[in-house]
This record gives structure tokens, C-alpha cells and sequence, in this order.
């Protein structure tokens, strides 16, 4: 059983706590949140909570049990995908936004692995297991754009090597919160789990965890209050660019987990997109990289961010 803990602070404050945990803990859904609250898996400064609708306070001190996970049967399911490229090997994807990669407890369905299923069959790399089969890496939830799937073991092997030797092409678009001074930098800081609030990351210089984290940026477009940049990923950290980008004082619009909870621009996720994707085929050794537009989304709020 995993047990965390999160401290509320002013801007989480007054939220109904199954949203916040369901922001927190990202892989798990809202109504599995309900379930453990009903089930007496979560308390509020030391006494159980079991009012779903319960509004947070600054100062709140939450405490939630995860059950030893389920066991999962997969299933495959009819989910259409934004295929970008496909051969015997892999395939490349394009993810949209709030949908969860691989199952976990409160997702048993809908993730993008149950959508491989249907599409490729029996093809798909078994190195990850029955749950997460061909998955070399991932996306968050809330966070769009291409990803790579192995479809033989073969191609897992280097597609996986590729990642640990940081050799894989990785940008993604973000809106972020504040006007930068210089046009480019780089963020050279470990992450590692946040002493403060075990349900996200942080940067963290003194902990025997904590694994080093690069992340290169160049700014695209100023708004004044926002920012649009490129972020070029050396490493894969989980949450790296948004832990980065809110330790340097510009967290993502729209990440209620890392930065403010409440926009005036219409963002109802992170403004994150994993836009360009380039690695080199298993097989053929040719290199390539594919390239997906900026979702109807971000596209709203850019716009309106323009407004001003």
C-alpha cells in the first residue's frame, strides 16, 4: 500500500478534494478518488474523510492510501488513434490530451494501450508486460503530442537504449505563466519527490533520489504575462518540464499542481505538447522524426493570450 500526503496552500484552497487529489495523483481517475474516500482511505488533518465535496482549506494537511494495485485483465477496445507512422517495428502516435497512457488502478479502460490492443493485435513488444505492452516511454495525461510505441521486443531494446543515451529528439511547446529575459537557457537541476507535498516532483539538490534533469528552452513568443517557448528534453524526468519550468519562476498555464490553480485565459490543462518526435529505426538505421500540430486548445489560448 503507497501512502502520500499533500499540504494545501492558498491556491489549491476552497477546491472540492476529489479534484485535488484527481490533479495530484494523475493516473488514477476522479471517481476511483470517490472510491477511496468513500472506503476510508483518506484523511484531513488526522480525521477520515468521507465527503467527496469536501472544500479544502490553506493549512490542510491530506493523507491518502493506495491499495496494493489491482489485478488488471487487459482488454482491447475500440478507441480511434491518430496514427503518424507505422511499420512492422512501431508505431508512432499522436495522444490527445486527458487520455492516460497505460491502465492503473481507476483506469481499467480508455488508456491509449487498450486502443494498441485493438489496433495491432498480438503485436506489440512484451519487455513492459500485460500492462503496459510496446510502451517505451510517456506522456502525461493532460499533456498532448507523438509518442512511440515498440511493436517487437527488438525494437523496445533500442528504442529504450536510444532514451537512456539521450539521443532521442524530443521538443515540446508550452505556454508559461511570466515574461522571460533572456531568449533562451537551460535548466541543469535534479528532480527528485518533493519533501513538502509527496504527490509531486521537485527540484531537490540534496537527496539520494533525486536523478540529474536537463531541459534546454528558447522562447517562441511573449505575451507580456505568458510566455510560448520550445522546451528540448536531454532527459526524461517525470513532470520534467513543468517541474523546470515553475522552479525558474514560469510554471505551465493551466498546471493546477505546479502553478496557479485559476487562469483568465481558458486553459483546462497544462499547455504542453509534445510536438516533434526523432529517433533512429531499430531495423532500418535510418533516422526520423515526425512533427504534430498544436492542438485546437492551445490554439484557443494562445489567442487569447495575445488579447492580452
Amino acid at each position: 500500500m503507497e501512502q502520500f500526503e499533500i499540504q494545501i496552500d492558498q491556491d489549491m484552497a476552497g477546491k472540492r478534494i476529489d479534484l485535488v487529489l484527481a490533479a495530484c495523483l494523475e493516473d488514477i481517475s476522479r471517481s476511483y478518488v470517490q472510491k477511496l474516500i468513500e472506503g476510508n482511505h483518506v484523511t484531513v488533518n488526522g480525521d477520515f474523510c468521507n465527503e467527496k465535496k469536501y472544500k479544502t482549506k490553506a493549512g490542510d494537511t491530506i493523507c491518502i492510501e493506495i491499495p496494493e494495485p489491482e489485478k488488471l485483465e487487459m482488454l482491447p477496445e475500440e478507441i480511434p488513434l491518430d496514427i503518424v507512422y507505422e511499420d512492422e517495428d512501431l508505431i508512432v502516435v499522436n495522444k490527445p490530451a486527458g487520455m492516460v497512457v497505460h491502465p492503473a488502478n481507476g483506469n481499467h479502460s480508455g488508456t491509449l494501450v487498450n486502443a494498441l490492443m485493438f489496433h495491432c493485435g498480438d503485436h506489440l513488444s512484451s519487455i513492459n508486460g500485460v500492462i503496459r505492452p510496446g510502451i517505451v516511454h510517456r506522456i502525461d495525461k493532460d499533456t498532448s503530442g507523438l509518442l512511440m510505441v515498440a511493436k517487437t521486443d527488438r525494437a523496445h531494446v533500442s528504442l529504450s537504449k536510444q532514451l537512456a543515451e539521450h539521443s532521442i529528439t524530443r521538443r515540446y511547446i508550452a505556454i508559461v505563466y511570466n515574461n522571460f529575459k533572456e531568449d533562451e537557457g537551460t535548466i541543469d537541476a535534479p528532480i527528485g519527490r518533493d519533501p513538502k507535498n509527496r504527490l509531486r516532483n521537485a527540484v531537490v539538490h540534496h537527496s539520494s533520489s533525486a536523478k540529474s534533469a536537463v531541459t534546454h528552452y528558447k522562447v517562441l513568443e511573449r505575451f507580456g504575462r505568458y510566455t510560448m517557448i520550445e522546451a528540448r528534453l536531454e532527459t526524461g524526468r517525470t513532470h520534467q518540464i513543468r517541474v523546470h519550468m515553475s522552479y525558474i519562476g514560469h510554471p505551465l498555464l493551466g498546471d493546477e499542481l505546479y502553478g496557479p490553480a485559476k487562469n483568465k485565459v481558458g486553459a483546462k490543462r497544462q499547455m504542453l505538447h509534445a510536438k516533434v518526435l526523432g529517433f533512429i529505426h531499430p531495423v532500418s538505421g535510418e533516422y526520423l522524426e515526425f512533427e504534430s500540430p498544436l492542438p485546437e486548445d492551445m490554439e484557443s489560448v494562445l489567442q487569447h493570450c495575445s488579447l492580452g
